[in-house]
Order: C-alpha cells, then sequence, then structure tokens
C-alpha cells in the first residue's frame, strides 16, 4: 500500500466521466488499498479513483461509521434534503454550503465484483453524493453556495 497523489482543482482529469470497473482483480485491490491509505493519510472521509489519476468507477468512504468500497456505484433512489458545509481533497484550503438529499439508497460492488445494496443518511449519504459526482467529472464547487478559505 502506499499514498498517492490527490489531483487538484484545475486538473482536466477531474471533469472526466470514470469507465465502470470490469475486472475485479489483485490490480483493482491493489488501487482501493492505496485509496484508503491515501484517505486517511489525508484526513479524508471518502475518495474516487479519479481524484488519484484513474478513470475507474471506485470509490472508498469512511465517515466513523466503518470503512465502505463501492465499485461501479449507483444511487437508486433518495428523499429529503440537507444542506450544509463540504469540503474536498481535490480543493484543498476550502469550503461551501451543498444541499443533498438526507437518505440515499445505492446499489455497488464490493472488491470481489459481489453487488449490494445499502441505505445511508446524514453525512454518509452526503459524502456518497459528493464521491459519486467526483465519478461523473463534477466538483462540489460547481454547485455550492458561498465558497470560503478555511479557517
Amino acid at each position: 500500500m502506499s499514498v498517492r497523489k490527490i489531483l487538484t482543482i484545475g486538473d482536466e482529469t477531474l471533469s472526466k466521466k470514470s469507465h465502470p470497473v470490469t475486472r475485479f482483480d489483485e490490480r483493482l485491490h491493489a488501487l482501493l488499498d492505496d485509496m484508503i491509505e491515501t484517505m486517511k493519510d489525508s484526513d479524508g472521509a471518502g475518495l474516487a479513483a479519479v481524484q488519484v489519476g484513474i478513470l475507474r468507477r471506485a470509490i472508498v468512504i469512511d465517515v466513523g461509521e466503518g470503512l465502505i468500497e463501492l465499485i461501479n456505484p449507483e444511487i437508486i433512489s433518495q428523499e429529503g434534503s440537507q444542506y450544509g458545509a463540504e469540503g474536498c481533497l481535490s480543493v484543498p484550503g476550502k469550503h461551501g454550503n451543498v444541499e443533498r438529499p438526507m437518505t440515499v439508497t445505492f446499489k455497488a460492488q464490493d472488491r470481489y465484483g459481489e453487488e449490494y445494496t445499502k441505505t445511508v443518511t446524514g453525512l454518509f449519504a452526503r459524502c456518497v453524493c459528493h464521491e459519486c459526482d467526483h465519478l461523473d467529472g463534477k466538483l462540489y464547487v460547481e454547485i455550492a453556495d458561498d465558497i470560503k478559505d478555511n479557517e
């Protein structure tokens, strides 16, 4: 495992749409392991593969409820609304307010290709939406209000 360089705003890779993962092999496992280490080293709550320069639909998230890996995630339903601050490892030193669903149900695959469905709320739902946006080439700053410097 190793810490990878996180791409930052202005890098054109971040605006590209990621491709589905089709091979669930040791190469994917190494990428996920590196993403986990990179996210933890940077004190992040989530990280998408595109943020480390890999255009594959892979995400790791840990918002304090245990680490989860989402391969080829798809949001299948959302309910409610929450409005609050978001930051991003690819937009260092900034934060802004974003409206997101309060509850999200998604389906994804694990590192072995096994499909699962999960419903999450609050910060976890916010993080799933934020990271899925990355997979579609979108940064939170495109939908945020009041972008400010971190203090």
